[in-house]
């Protein structure tokens, strides 16, 4: 490549003056040369690069990423990483909007936003890629620094040709955090600068003035990606080693048949066909909340267990987990011999596509449960993930009341309840 001082159009000065006639209002007018610009835009490079994350995570491109995830993944999953694959593909090639990417920890945001932005800088496209407490951190470092002042720091984010901003949500919200993260976001939004943003929240969960704008169909484009941690241990199935469901694995919709011979009385018989059919009709579509509530031992655990060895059955493992082992693993978490941390453990269960909660109630009433069972599914109320709960009859009174007035939404939850007594096992030829 020629230097500026060899270039043959300018010979080093860095500017022409175009051949125009006395008069024309651009006569006597410098230009700038393509060989200043050329040298402008790599400056604006390695600025950039020196503030971005891009040299940690040159090997997260789309040839290393895996379309399809993990050996083993159920296919439903399978295909929500590919969808997410293929956009993030699409996007690199144009540029044009935003792109939003949201799932779990370790699903495979950050490797499919740092491709896009690989792929970027291989385009020759100026790119900055921070992780946004890493953003701010400079920001504020930036207010004692020698070599740039807050204001400069600030416009060179803004304006960055492609900026890839991860883990969203994960910064402290302080004031001051909240408005510089606005003003970068409303700046590229008016100007519809190129922005990709990855993100564990639900969209209510983010601030509402830049809930707005990722929320406008014109600009962004909203990828949602379903495939669980391919850091966290799992079994042969795929399932979490949080979930109970291999302990469940006999219990099916065909076997639960058996309680209706039992000689119960007609009402009884009709409560539980009522509840297989609902927990039938779930399986085959999970959609919103389902609770089962009624007697100990009626059924309501082996019916949630038949809807998830269902899901499981078409490659599609919920998390199943009984409430008591679920605070029990994310007390454990907060060891440090854990081998998970607690934020990665609790967004594991409150981001599972489709999440069986067993036994909701026996627990432990402390302040601490309450909240984190609140924490939890308020999250999965607001961004309706399919849920399913069972609760003794007379626990239905111990439980929070604020888990309760989202149970009772018909909007968005269904209750069936059990009538039939604890099933004993026994076959006797049902009356009516």
């Amino acid at each position: 490549m020629l230097g500026a001082a060899d270039c043959p159009l300018c010979g080093g000065l860095g500017y022409l003056r175009r051949d125009l006639p006395v008069g024309h209002p651009e006569f006597g007018k410098a230009i700038i040369c393509d060989c200043r610009r050329q040298s402008v835009t790599e400056q604006v490079r390695s600025r950039l690069f020196s503030i971005s994350r891009l040299d940690e995570l040159s090997h997260l491109t789309f040839e290393s990423f895996k379309p399809r995830g993990r050996k083993g993944l159920g296919e439903l999953q399978a295909q929500s990483l590919e969808w997410a694959h293929n956009h993030a593909r699409q996007y690199a090639a144009s540029l044009k909007g935003w792109l939003l990417l949201q799932g779990g920890y370790g699903c495979g945001k950050t490797h499919l936003a740092a491709a896009v932005a690989n792929f970027a800088v291989q385009m020759g496209v100026p790119t900055l890629f921070l992780t946004v407490p890493d953003l701010l951190d400079t920001l504020r470092f930036s207010y004692d620094s020698v070599d740039t002042t807050f204001e400069q720091r600030f416009e060179q984010i803004k304006n960055a040709e492609l900026l890839v901003l991860d883990d969203f949500g994960t910064q402290n919200a302080t004031g001051w955090a909240q408005e510089k993260l606005f003003q970068i976001l409303n700046y590229r939004y008016i100007n519809k600068l190129p922005l990709v943003v990855t993100t564990n929240l639900a969209l209510d969960e983010i601030e509402a003035r830049i809930r707005s704008r990722l929320q406008d169909p014109e600009l962004v484009t909203t990828v949602r990606i379903s495939s669980p941690d391919y850091r966290r241990p799992t079994d042969d199935m795929g399932h979490s080693e949080l979930s109970s469901l291999d302990l469940l694995s006999k219990r099916t919709f065909v076997n639960f048949v058996e309680r209706v011979d039992e000689g119960l009385k007609p009402d009884e018989i009709r409560s539980l066909e009522k509840a297989l059919k609902e927990a039938q009709a779930f399986a085959k579509k999970p959609r919103g909340w389902l609770v089962f509530t009624g007697p100990y031992g009626c059924g309501k655990t082996h019916l949630a267990a038949g809807i998830a060895n269902y899901r499981a059955g078409l490659g599609d493992p919920p998390l199943f987990v009984m409430v008591p082992d679920l605070l029990d693993h994310l007390r454990a978490a907060f060891s440090p011999n854990s081998g998970t941390s607690y934020d990665r453990r609790f967004d594991e269960v409150r981001t599972a596509p489709l999440l069986v909660l067993d036994d909701m109630g026996s627990q432990s009433a402390t302040p601490w449960a309450r909240e984190k069972l609140y924490q939890l599914l308020n999250y999965r109320y607001n961004a309706e993930l399919p849920t399913i709960i069972t609760v003794a009859v007379d626990m239905m009174k111990d439980v929070d009341e604020r888990i309760r007035t989202r149970i009772l939404d018909e909007r968005i939850c269904s209750i069936v309840t059990i009538s039939a007594p604890a099933f004993m096992g026994t076959k006797v030829k049902r009356t009516r």
